[in-house]
């Protein structure tokens, strides 16, 4: 897939969609809604299977009550521009006002499009998951971004914010040394391809009745307080 600058990214996606997709059936296709399915043992040849796995594997931990009624699934480059604006701009109230209440639960998926630092801080988030830190890495990396492609996510930066976490630096070093968690990273990429998908970030918001609503770019908090509290008066 040919990069295009996350500026342009942003401003080309910013619609509100419904996803209207039948995972049972494993394709988007012109159905009402979207009803999850436990994942085939088996992968049909064809076009891409979309199941539960789709969007719940080759991620984060969870973030807030694993049994809160709706799910959000974020796809994400740390070194992306519209990215680290709605962590800046969106999520802390979204946190305070949903996952922290027990209405939401979170899922950071990878989508590492604008270069090869974007995988290396992908695999750092992921050794730092192994020592149970990952969603502090996570804002670390974001806390820390300078633009795309220019250096602060080096692995020299890495390891510092390890250091910063205070994690076992030896076991993160081996982790990233081995690529330990590449696999997981492209299996979430081609997830992310199979959705549809073409820049960060975008958000699949799974409601109580399983329907998705898929968010693409930074929008605003009124954007996402208005299709949780729909999904949550259903």
């Amino acid at each position: 897939m040919i990069h295009v600058s996350s500026l342009a990214i942003g401003a080309g996606i910013a619609s509100v969609a419904i996803i209207s997709v039948f995972l049972v059936f494993g394709a988007f296709n012109d159905k009402p809604e979207l009803v999850v399915a436990p994942t085939p043992a088996i992968q049909e040849t064809g076009p891409a299977q979309i199941t539960e796995a789709t969007f719940m594997e080759n991620g984060s931990p969870i973030l807030g009550d694993p049994n809160a009624p709706i799910t959000v699934v974020e796809f994400g480059d740390y070194q992306c521009f519209f990215c680290n604006k709605f962590f800046h701009e969106t999520e802390d109230s979204l946190l305070k006002n949903y996952v922290e209440t027990g209405k939401v639960k979170v899922i950071f998926k990878d989508f590492t499009i604008i270069g090869a630092d974007s995988i290396t801080a992908a695999n750092a988030a992921h050794c730092a998951s192994d020592q149970g830190k990952f969603w502090e890495y996570h804002d670390t990396l974001y806390n820390h971004w300078t633009g795309e492609n220019n250096g602060w996510a080096s692995s020299d930066n890495l390891l510092q914010f390890a250091v910063e976490l205070e994690l076992d630096t030896d076991e993160f070093s081996k982790c990233m040394i081995d690529s330990k968690h590449t696999p997981s990273i492209i299996n979430s990429n081609q997830d992310a391809k199979d959705l549809g998908l073409t820049g960060t970030p975008a958000f699949f918001i799974i409601g109580p009745d399983n329907k998705v609503t898929k968010i693409g770019g930074a929008q605003p908090y009124d954007v996402f307080e208005k299709i949780f509290n729909s999904e949550l008066e259903k």
